[in-house]
């Protein structure tokens, strides 16, 4: 069966590579900034690039956190790319500017503490063994392109380290998300993303 899955557009995110990405792993994919479909599809993905403040600023105008929350409340799946990810958690502190998030996940988006930012390129992550979304991934490279991340969080927890170690993907519920672009990792995030459409029901 084809699953339904809603690229949310609030004015942000790399949104045209994700869709073609899924739609290439089977799924029906619709971009768009309509909350019913948000809120409907077998599953919503919250994309973004650039600043948290601004990301979330977007969400907020389209009205799209309380549709995230709900899905998050009833175990109906979410994937956050990016900032997508970031702003899924409780804050973001960018430059001395903290930002409330949509909250459905536990911590804080914070500036690295590395010698090069951004922290752009590819990069292995180490997933538990238990991750769904890494099922079949082995030692693979991912393309990040970001300069703030989580540090900790709950859920099963992917990490990174560039600089420090970090959050690189996190699956807590219905709710997943990774700071790298897996519609930009090739094959490994293909199969990222295809897990991930077969947890969608």
């Amino acid at each position: 069966m084809t699953r339904s899955v809603t690229v949310l557009d609030y004015g942000s995110g790399n949104l045209h590579s994700a869709q073609r990405a899924l739609a290439r792993v089977g799924a029906d994919v619709t971009v768009t900034s309509d909350l019913a479909a948000a809120a409907e599809c077998d599953g919503l993905v919250v994309p973004g690039v650039g600043a948290y403040a601004s990301c979330m600023h977007g969400i907020d105008v389209l009205g799209a956190a309380e549709v995230v929350r709900r899905r998050a409340a009833d175990e109906r799946p979410v994937l956050g790319i990016c900032v997508g990810m970031q702003v899924l958690f409780e804050r973001g502190d960018e430059h001395g500017e903290v930002s409330a998030g949509i909250g459905v996940l536990p911590g804080a988006v914070t500036r690295l503490q590395a010698d090069v930012l951004p922290h752009m390129g590819w990069n292995t992550v180490r997933a538990p063994a238990t991750s769904a979304l890494f099922r079949g991934v082995g030692e693979e490279y991912f393309y990040f392109v970001h300069s703030y991340a989580v540090h900790a969080t709950d859920g099963s927890v992917t990490t990174a380290e560039h600089g420090e170690r970090f959050v690189a993907a996190v699956e807590r519920g219905a709710v997943s998300a990774t700071q790298f672009h897996p519609e930009k990792s090739g094959d490994a995030g293909l199969t990222l993303l295809a897990n991930w459409i077969g947890t969608l029901s």
